[in-house]
């Protein structure tokens, strides 16, 4: 069974730092280009940041950038999001997601919030 489960999120104040986990299993996860996307109510999915099968190349959304980090361990299967100095606007549930070709897997999401 493919299965993508992101943790990690949660509520934590504005300046603060969380870091998102997404382990994969049921699929040649090292082929895989790995994502980062966001929705929050009432808005459109939002794509954060992306990495390549062998970790080589990364790009990030204009809004995260220079705050988020993303990487992988493929030896673990593992995708992870770095946050820092989040923002309100960063409140979304995040999905990570698996793309090979035309095939896309995607997780259940996790949320975050932002507040004071």
């Amino acid at each position: 069974q493919v299965q993508l489960v992101e943790s990690g999120g949660g509520l934590v104040q504005p300046g603060g730092s969380l870091r998102l986990s997404c382990a994969a299993s049921g699929f040649a996860f090292r082929n895989y280009a790995m994502s980062w996307y966001r929705q929050a109510p009432g808005k459109e999915r939002e794509l954060v940041a992306t990495i390549t099968k062998g970790g080589d190349s990364l790009n990030y959304a204009d809004s995260v950038k220079g705050r988020f980090t993303i990487s992988r361990d493929n030896a673990k299967s593992t995708v992870y999001l770095q946050m820092n100095s989040l923002k309100p606007e960063d409140t979304a549930v995040y999905y990570c997601k698996a793309a090979f070709y035309y095939t896309n897997y995607w997780g259940q999401g996790t949320q975050v919030t932002v507040s004071s």
